[in-house]
């Protein structure tokens, strides 16, 4: 690797950091006032634990020697003790570590104003240990996704920056706690207003600004060939899903909002995640349209429903990341039914996305369950009505002191 490269990934690095305060500010906005300081630690948490486990264990459970290996040996290099001295794979280990940590706090947005932080804490180690360690295996670490085109004679699975590994894995883990936990006091349509939309923007803003990293930070990979497609489809995707999802809002409720625009921007971005490198610019725009439309659509159904999906992880991170990965077998380039191929490449990304889904609800709800029955994973409804903040973490958010 050379000093370019370097200096690109450990940037990248960086701004894939970032983002993680950036769920901050944006779930913090959402939730009620007295609810900050709770829902913040829930991604300073995890930025804390995960990066922990990833450099011990983690990073060498997400490669595989081949497809019928579910994760690699976690104690293969322990503490990446081996590795000392080696850039290469320390600052892929590093790059890696940003992944894992935003994955995890992305989930907690399911579960805002009424999550005991210690039991979010233990979740979020084990969830990580058994669903992100081994699927960031089975996509990148030369597990059963990447393999699976290989193994049926059809094209590869497209997914360049976390469609599955990140964003389903993540919306999937959320509906399963959003059931285990169940619904907030006083859930219902309109009964929970964010307390400070600023806040959402900035998050927003934030996300957009680090997804740039995101996406287009494993060129250092690829000697920066296709950095240019990545950053437009990151730029073009991202802003014409604002777009459509204040349309839907314009004609479903009459005023385009500010949340509105934000969660437009995320939606947008979640979609072009897996599909960054394998679009041309105009079909990422349409992409962009599609999943703001749809995602604004999307974040009803816990309404219809019944589940409390409190910060709509499920309607942005989950649809839009089903939306992003499938829509690469229709457009993707040289290989979409629409661009030259076939239905195989459909077939190969439906494979990978509802296989990732399934997987990481099942175990998130046996983890989510195990801990809701034993140490308990929700506070008291009491203490919810009072304020989470104050019980949980002994602060309040906003003091105001007159003399």
């Amino acid at each position: 690797m050379d000093t370019g490269e370097l200096s690109w990934a450990i940037t990248a690095t960086a701004l894939v950091l970032f983002m993680t305060p950036g769920v901050a500010f944006f779930y913090g906005g959402l939730v009620k006032a007295k609810s900050v300081i709770s829902m913040m630690m829930m991604s300073f948490g995890a930025m804390g634990l995960i990066s922990v486990l990833w450099v011990l264990y983690g990073f060498n459970m997400s490669a595989v020697g081949g497809p019928t290996e579910l994760f690699g040996n976690p104690f293969s290099d322990f503490g990446l003790m081996a590795a000392a001295g080696d850039n290469e794979t320390l600052v892929g280990a590093a790059f890696g570590a940003t992944f894992a940590i935003i994955t995890v706090a992305l989930i907690s947005g399911a579960i805002a104003d009424r999550a005991k932080f210690g039991s979010w804490m233990i979740f979020a180690g084990i969830w990580a240990t058994l669903v992100y360690f081994p699927v960031a295996a089975w996509v990148w670490g030369g597990g059963w996704i990447l393999e699976l085109g290989n193994t049926l004679g059809l094209p590869g699975v497209i997914d360049y920056a976390g469609g599955t590994a990140v964003h389903i894995n993540a919306g999937a883990a959320a509906l399963a706690l959003a059931l285990v936990l169940g619904k907030r006091v006083g859930f219902a349509k309109g009964a929970h207003v964010p307390h400070n939309p600023p806040f959402v923007l900035l998050g927003a803003g934030i996300l957009w600004f680090g997804w740039f990293g995101f996406n287009a930070g494993a060129e250092f990979l690829n000697d920066l060939a296709l950095v240019g497609l990545i950053v437009t489809n990151t730029l073009v995707a991202t802003a014409a899903a604002i777009l459509g999802w204040l349309i839907v809002e314009k004609i479903k409720d009459g005023k385009p909002t500010s949340v509105g625009a934000g969660s437009g921007a995320i939606a947008g971005l979640v979609a072009i995640t897996p599909a960054c490198a394998n679009l041309a610019p105009g079909w990422a725009l349409l992409l962009g349209v599609i999943a703001g439309v749809l995602c604004a659509l999307a974040i009803e159904l816990k309404f219809k429903l019944g589940f409390d999906d409190s910060l709509d992880v499920v309607g942005i991170h989950l649809v839009g990341g089903l939306i992003g990965t499938l829509y690469l077998g229709f457009f993707a380039i040289d290989t979409g039914l629409f661009t030259g191929g076939d239905l195989g490449q459909l077939a190969v990304q439906a494979i990978a996305a509802f296989g990732v889904m399934i997987y990481s609800f099942v175990v998130a709800f046996i983890i989510g369950f195990a801990i809701e029955k034993s140490i308990g994973f929700r506070i008291k409804e009491e203490d919810e009505i009072a304020g989470i903040d104050p019980i949980v973490h002994g602060e309040t958010s906003y003091v105001f002191e007159t003399k």
